[in-house]
């Protein structure tokens, strides 16, 4: 029997001294707040049968309870980022040690390369790869040299209108990759698979089943699109974290086909 399971870090105390790249800084983060969200989040995950597994906290890191930037997980191996933001490289090590416990290979985008997790959309043997942003050229080549063993097909897509790849798409359960259009820098990527939405923030969801996505409050016209696509729509408000370019996707990294 196997389950889906997926890493956690709870935020920071000083959330509200995370980087800001595209968006301007909110006068105020609430920490309380955040924890809150954090919590009712990782919640969510539990209620359609996840396992979390919490990669102790650095209060002295602001940005680390995006973990999904430490790593790119692809069948059986853990390919370990290196932050484009330097401030954020020390966010690696714990979220490393935990994946190992967990049984996964191990390795490592290593210097010139950068990468963020959050710049890599996976779906049925393509990898597409932000560039342009945290991540660079060596970063990309990196990773697919990496995962070619699964007979995976790396593509670089430009990204400059966000800070990551998947701040601007993600893809649903049937393929389809989606959108808000006048920030992704190049929709003809995915010609014929791309479904523009209405909000920015409805361009992200995360699979918690078969049919059922995790999207963010704050995206109620995306949520009733997809809805009406035959999907069933799980929401969280994460409104503190989107202050400072968070999304759903983001604040995890999902693991399937661990033993349960």
């Amino acid at each position: 029997m196997y389950a889906r399971h997926a890493l956690v870090r709870r935020p920071s105390p000083l959330l509200s001294d995370g980087i800001v790249t595209h968006i301007e800084r909110s006068d105020h983060v609430d920490a309380d707040l955040a924890l809150k969200q954090w919590r009712q989040y990782r919640h969510a995950f539990h209620e359609f049968g996840w396992v979390t597994h919490e990669v102790p906290e650095l209060d002295e890191c602001p940005d680390a309870v995006f973990v999904e930037d430490t790593m790119v997980v692809y069948g059986d191996l853990a390919v370990i980022a290196r932050a484009g933001a330097p401030e954020r490289r020390p966010e690696i090590l714990a979220a490393e040690s935990m994946v190992r416990e967990l049984g996964y290979r191990v390795v490592r985008i290593e210097e010139p390369g950068t990468l963020d997790g959050g710049d890599v959309l996976k779906f049925d043997g393509t990898v597409w790869v932000g560039l342009g942003g945290r991540t660079n050229l060596a970063g990309v080549e990196q990773l697919r040299a990496h995962v070619t063993q699964f007979g995976a097909s790396v593509i670089a897509v430009p990204v400059a209108k966000v800070l990551h790849l998947k701040s601007g798409v993600t893809a649903l359960p049937d393929g389809t990759v989606i959108g808000f259009e006048p920030l992704v820098d190049d929709p003809s990527v995915w010609a014929g698979h791309f479904l523009s939405v209405p909000e920015p923030s409805g361009a992200h969801v995360v699979h918690l089943g078969e049919t059922t996505v995790l999207m963010a409050a704050s995206a109620p016209a995306t949520a009733r699109l997809l809805e009406e696509r035959g999907l069933t729509v799980v929401t969280v408000d994460i409104s503190e974290f989107e202050k400072l370019e968070g999304c759903v996707t983001c604040l995890s990294v999902r693991l399937r086909g661990l033993p349960g």
